[in-house]
């Protein structure tokens, strides 16, 4: 059984006891989050479409919180003298997906 799930505006093709590494969301690790924007799901041979979403719900707990990797962002105008170096890390939530109800 699979689902496509949209979360925190992205599309996710999950499994039930899969792990996602997705945008940071809202709560403690352990909380237990349901996900109803189902856009496809099903069994692999008869699945179904949503249009735009099917009924449903995908249930899912947070693992953990974290930072990604740096990203560095390096400007400069040539012949001017100007340089500027900035760095990102994009915050991420784990979540494991427990169940799919369609």
């Amino acid at each position: 059984m699979f689902a496509v799930v949209e979360i925190s505006k992205e599309q996710y093709n999950v499994r039930p006891a899969q792990v996602l590494t997705v945008a940071k969301l809202e709560g403690e690790v352990g909380a237990t989050l349901e996900f109803t924007n189902i856009l496809a799901g099903g069994n692999e041979n008869s699945p179904t479409l949503g249009a735009p979403y099917i009924k449903g719900t995908v249930s899912a707990t947070i693992v953990g919180h974290g930072k990604g990797d740096k990203v560095l962002v390096f400007h400069k105008k040539r012949r001017k003298g100007y340089q500027k170096m900035n760095g990102h890390r994009q915050k991420y939530t784990q979540i494991q997906i427990n169940n799919i109800q369609l």
